[in-house]
C-alpha cells in the first residue's frame, strides 16, 4: 500500500488562504483530485491524506466534501480555532466522519512562538487525546524547544512533524543544522511521535541536488526509525522546487539505502498506522 501522508487540494476564489500570494503562477490557481490523479497513477500512489491549508472550518468541510467524492482521499486533517472554546462541539461533530483524521493550526503563521503554551488553547489537545484524534505539528526550527514542551505535557497525544520542522536547507550552515537536528532528536524521544519526510525540496534553494537533503533526511530516519516516518508530496506547494515525480523519486533515492520493508513503512505502512487508514 504506498500512501501520499501530506497533500492539499484548494480553491483561492473561496477567499480564506490568507498565506497565499495573490497572482502567484504556482500557487494562487485551483488544485483539485484531477490534477494529482495522473501523479498517483504514474507512481502506484494508492491513497493520500488531504490536509488543510486555511485556517478555517469552512475549507476542513469543503475538503470533506471532497474526500467523500474521491476515492484515493483516505482521510481529512482539517483545522479548528483553539482559541475558541466552543469548537470542541465542533471537533466532536467533525470526528464523527469517517474520513477526518486531526487537526493542524497553522502555527508557523502565528505571530507569537508561544502561542501553542498559551493556557487557553491547551483544551484543544485534551480533547484531540479524549476523541483519539491526530495533530499535525507545524512550524519552524525557533518552535523546537516549545514543541518538545508541548508534547511532555500531552503524553496521549498522537503527534506527526510536518515537514522535518521545515530545516533552513537552502541557507545551510553547521550551526543551524546542529540546532534543529538536536531538536528533532528530542521530539523524537517521546514514544510515538511521528515524522514526515515531506517539505524538504521548498526548503532547498532552486537546482538543489538529493546530496543537499540526504543530511536531513539522514537525521530524521536515524532519530525516528522508518516505522515512525511517513513520505508526503506537499503537492502543490512542492512545485515551487520540484514537480510531484522529481521529490518523489528524490525521496526514493534517499530512503535506498533502507531494507525494503522499512522503505515499505516510510512509504505507506508508518501513515496506515499512524492515521487509522481504512485501506
Amino acid at each position: 500500500m504506498q500512501i501520499d501522508a501530506h497533500q492539499h487540494y484548494w480553491q483561492p476564489r473561496r477567499g480564506d488562504y490568507d498565506w497565499m500570494p495573490e497572482g502567484h503562477p504556482v500557487l494562487d490557481r485551483q488544485y483539485r483530485p484531477a490534477d494529482l490523479a495522473q501523479h498517483l497513477t504514474a507512481h502506484r500512489i494508492n491513497k493520500t491524506v488531504l490536509v488543510q491549508a486555511a485556517a478555517t472550518v469552512a475549507e476542513t468541510e469543503y475538503m470533506l466534501g471532497i474526500a467523500d467524492a474521491t476515492d484515493h482521499v483516505a482521510g481529512v486533517v482539517g483545522w479548528i480555532d483553539f482559541e475558541n472554546p466552543n469548537d470542541a462541539a465542533t471537533l466532536s461533530r467533525l470526528a464523527k466522519h469517517p474520513k477526518f483524521l486531526g487537526v493542524r493550526p497553522m502555527i508557523q503563521d502565528i505571530a507569537d512562538d508561544n502561542w501553542m503554551l498559551r493556557e487557553d488553547v491547551q483544551w484543544a489537545y485534551r480533547a484531540l487525546s479524549d476523541l483519539g484524534l491526530t495533530f499535525d505539528a507545524l512550524g519552524f526550527p525557533r518552535h523546537l524547544d516549545n514543541f518538545a514542551e508541548l508534547l511532555g505535557n500531552h503524553p496521549d497525544l498522537n503527534v506527526v512533524i510536518d515537514h522535518c520542522m521545515k530545516p533552513d536547507i537552502a541557507g545551510h550552515s553547521d550551526a543551524a543544522f546542529t540546532q534543529w537536528a538536536d531538536g528533532m532528536r528530542r521530539l523524537a524521544d517521546r514514544p510515538g511521535t511521528c515524522c514526515k519526510l515531506s517539505g524538504l525540496v521548498t526548503e532547498a534553494a532552486e537546482g538543489w541536488t538529493i546530496d543537499d537533503l540526504r543530511p536531513y533526511c539522514d537525521v530524521v530516519l536515524d532519530a525516528f526509525g522508518p516505522d515512525r516516518v511517513m513520505w508526503g508530496s506537499d503537492w502543490p506547494v512542492c512545485q515551487l522546487r520540484a514537480p510531484y515525480g522529481d521529490w518523489r523519486r528524490g525521496a526514493e533515492a534517499l530512503c535506498a539505502p533502507l531494507s525494503a520493508d522499512d522503505r515499505a513503512q516510510v512509504f505507506g505502512g508508518t501513515a496506515v498506522r499512524f492515521y487509522g487508514l481504512p485501506v
